[in-house]
């Protein structure tokens, strides 16, 4: 299934080499846990093995504003990554009143960045992953998404007429339904691929350490080289 879906959108050139594919959502605390990991791949391989951002649909267009119930099941997995992962959580957010967890919004916004390329995309998550687990920002604002996308050196005003446009909305869910197509039920998942046979791997599903993902990416590349090698 991976092997018939995930391919590249029409906006995006196909990768002719070994990549990465990253299924993420930039309001899953698990991929925040993740975020270093990914930091310490794009630095270890940089412009050797470029990463494929897609969004995965956490929960999108939610409606319904967090009761006290989700709240503490919410918080019990915030607890949980930090544990895990050391990422900082501003844990006041339980304290607003009628918040609700519409993942929508920041995930358009990751897709209107990933436009102006795949690398600006990634800095893009990791700041709105910053702003809303460790600043305490409200990622669902428009505002607030815009105010990032500046930081990433897009024009505001451009950004917010890109985020409000029917054409963003449909391409954030063409995300959703590939990621849901290929069967990941869960985020982050880090895929890879060769970039010739459009054949792709798991190379971890669910929050791991960079001390097993890296090797695990290694041992991957390693074997391609050596199937280069036997090819050739």
């Amino acid at each position: 299934m991976l092997d018939s879906v995930l391919v590249p959108q029409a906006r995006e050139k196909p990768m002719a080499g070994p990549h990465l594919f990253y299924i993420a959502d930039p309001m899953c605390s698990w991929c925040w846990g993740f975020s270093p990991v990914i930091r310490a791949i794009r630095q270890r391989y940089a412009g050797t093995l470029p990463i494929r951002l897609m969004m995965g649909g956490l929960r999108p267009q939610t409606t319904k504003s967090m009761d006290e119930a989700a709240k503490q099941k919410t918080r019990s997995h915030w607890e949980h990554v930090q544990a895990a992962s050391g990422q900082p959580f501003d844990f006041a957010f339980f304290e607003r009143e009628d918040f609700v967890y519409d993942t929508d919004p920041a995930a358009r916004a990751v897709v209107m960045v990933r436009r102006s390329g795949m690398e600006r995309a990634l800095d893009y998550l990791a700041l709105t992953q910053a702003a809303f687990y460790a600043d305490g920002r409200d990622v669902t604002d428009e505002a607030v998404l815009a105010d990032l996308a500046v930081q990433v050196g897009l024009d505001r005003g451009g950004f917010i007429e890109a985020f409000r446009s029917e054409d963003a909305k449909q391409e954030t869910w063409r995300d959703y339904g590939i990621s849901q197509q290929a069967g990941i039920t869960g985020f982050p998942t880090l895929i890879a691929g060769d970039g010739k046979s459009n054949q792709y791997v798991a190379v971890s599903q669910g929050y791991q350490p960079a001390d097993r993902v890296l090797p695990l990416i290694g041992m991957w590349l390693s074997k391609m080289i050596g199937s280069d090698e036997a090819a050739g």
